[in-house]
């Protein structure tokens, strides 16, 4: 794969458990040649939890990218105007944010960074990752599998026996799903063990 002529708008939002792989796969874009943009919800930069500091994750991965990250929803509607990107991916998506997108909600700078790139017709990957999958958020996903220019990081469940309704994207696949999504192809099979 080679990614040199594409900006991907790498959006980040709270599953705070899948943010190591996230900086891992934003890593491996920039290596991959792209020139990564990343973008933070409010969530991701700003909450200290248990797996880091917010503060050191956002320095961290601006700095594996080389690019100063958006942070704020006036920073991220020029995206859609200005034509910035080539394709976005929101890597991880949690159910809160996979709930406003398939709502129309745009309250963080990921969701209007997604918003904005959408209205040029361009693709949007999402790596799902949420403890409600197989819950409240089933209809969302499903609804946004049938939306144009989505297209899915494949995913499976984390834990059947303690979290039965949680699903997590195969954030390894990302690269792969993004290179077929800017073919407009939906890498198969999407749910997986």
């Amino acid at each position: 794969m080679d990614f040199s002529n594409y900006n991907i708008g790498y959006g980040i939002t709270g599953s705070f458990c899948t943010f190591a792989k996230a900086k891992w796969e934003a890593a491996r874009l920039k290596e991959l040649g792209a020139n990564v943009i990343p973008i933070f919800s409010f969530n991701a930069q700003s909450c200290d939890t248990r797996f880091g500091r917010a503060e050191e994750f956002v320095e961290e991965i601006c700095a594996l990218t080389g690019n100063e990250g958006i942070k704020t929803i006036s920073q991220a509607e020029p995206i859609g105007p200005r034509g910035l990107l080539d394709i976005m991916a929101i890597a991880p998506c949690t159910g809160n944010s996979a709930a406003k997108l398939c709502s129309g909600i745009t309250d963080t700078p990921v969701l209007m960074a997604a918003k904005a790139h959408m209205r040029n017709g361009k693709p949007l990957v999402l790596a799902i990752a949420t403890n409600d999958a197989l819950g409240a958020n089933f209809k969302n996903i499903g609804a946004l599998m049938n939306m144009k220019n989505i297209y899915f990081v494949p995913f499976g469940q984390d834990s059947c026996t303690g979290k039965p309704n949680s699903m997590v994207a195969k954030m390894e696949l990302l690269p792969e799903t993004i290179e077929l999504a800017l073919q407009g192809k939906q890498i198969q099979p999407v749910i997986r063990a």
